[in-house]
């Protein structure tokens, strides 16, 4: 099918909105070093009941998932052969690629030993293979790489121009490699995913008791796929959303509104399916006598649903801004799925609480900044985006 090319956004790069973000992420970074220097205990809420909080739940747990845009439009381009949704797909992987990053840099910050983490791929002889961390772990240090080397293609046409001949020659060997061989790392980019994102679910459903029966199940691997299959669909819209506004792109409105069949499809079964195992395992009660659990369980409901039933009777087909409120409303029912999954509903015991202190919520802030920074410089300066900018994005 015939696009167009992906090109370029330019403008300035030091804009206002550049400062913000650089000064969000320093302040984090101030922490972070604060935080290595004093040790875990004190610089965060976490204790022997809660070993991981906010930066797992959110950059990890939650944040991987709403990294799988690229997932989720591979699927669709590749997989199923749609390919008019191919104009999206490197925006969405660079989505991915940081976000994945993103989340690699917060599991860094969380563990006690962050030094050993380069002993997990090689120690192969150490390896417990009954590990569901370890699947984790294996397939997000690999993906985060994969979904960098997708995404090579954009650096190597920017760089196949650069005045400096030896590496403009590299750039163009590399491109042809690349054009290749990337069906295999496509392929790849497929199956680690798949994996990880279900050994998620996996991790927390080893909690047995501790979590409540609202949400342990045997069918949390699958429950965690699906649900972040949706999540990377809307994530999608969001940021193209976002990104023709800010940068004055050409929009994609048939394109996305076309995706509203897809993204409810998933919202209604991912629902459904849930209620369902909920009402054959004999839970049914629970629904309405948990408390806070029983409210914050139709709340995720409720989110999962709104923008499910908004878009399969047309509302979100008719204007973009329908489809970006209903996408962020299903980014908001994901993570509280997931935040929920591994905090709210998960119970230690008695005596243990957990609350994130204000050093985990700035650091995590100064971890999204970073990730926007870098989106906005990329974008600026490599042809990732589609479509046409009728008038430069300056100050943007």
């Amino acid at each position: 099918m015939s696009h167009d090319k992906p090109t370029a956004v330019g403008g300035p790069l030091l804009t206002p909105t550049l400062r913000c973000l650089l000064w969000v992420f320093l302040v984090g970074m101030a922490l972070v070093v604060w935080r290595f220097t004093v040790g875990l205990g004190p610089s965060t809420g976490l204790n022997d009941g809660y070993p991981w909080g906010l930066w797992i739940a959110f950059d990890v747990v939650s944040g991987t998932a709403l990294a799988c845009g690229g997932y989720a439009i591979a699927l669709m381009v590749y997989i199923f052969n749609k390919g008019k949704y191919h104009p999206l797909v490197r925006p969405a992987l660079l989505t991915s690629a940081l976000g994945y990053t993103i989340a690699a840099v917060g599991i860094v910050i969380d563990v006690g030993r962050p030094w050993l983490i380069w002993r997990i791929p090689i120690s192969v002889g150490k390896w417990n293979l009954d590990s569901a961390l370890l699947e984790v772990a294996l397939c997000v240090m690999a993906y985060m790489i994969v979904l960098w080397i997708e995404l090579s293609p954009a650096f190597m046409e920017k760089w196949a121009t650069s005045s400096n001949q030896g590496w403009a020659r590299f750039a163009r060997t590399f491109g042809r490699f690349m054009d290749k061989s990337l069906i295999w790392f496509i392929a790849l980019g497929m199956v680690l995913p798949t994996m990880h994102q279900s050994s998620l679910g996996s991790v927390i459903m080893l909690a047995g008791p501790r979590l409540h029966p609202l949400w342990h199940t045997g069918w949390l691997p699958f429950l965690f796929l699906v649900s972040c299959i949706g999540m990377g669909y809307a994530m999608v819209v969001m940021e193209s959303t976002l990104s023709s506004r800010a940068f004055n792109r050409q929009r994609e409105d048939k394109m996305l509104a076309s995706l509203s069949g897809v993204i409810s499809g998933i919202l209604f079964f991912f629902v459904a399916f849930r209620l369902g195992d909920i009402v054959i395992q004999g839970k049914a009660g629970l629904l309405f006598s948990s408390g806070l659990l029983s409210v914050m369980f139709w709340i995720e409901t409720a989110l999962f649903l709104l923008p499910a039933i908004g878009l399969a009777t047309g509302q979100g087909k008719a204007k973009v801004g329908c489809m970006f409120r209903a996408g962020f409303m299903i980014i908001l029912a994901g993570t509280l799925y997931r935040f929920d999954a591994y905090l709210v509903a998960f119970d230690p015991g008695p005596g243990w609480s957990y609350f994130p202190s204000i050093p985990e919520i700035v650091i995590t802030l100064g971890l999204v900044a970073v990730e926007i920074m870098v989106f906005i410089l990329l974008v600026k300066n490599f042809p990732i985006l589609g479509g046409t900018s009728p008038v430069p994005a300056e100050g943007r």
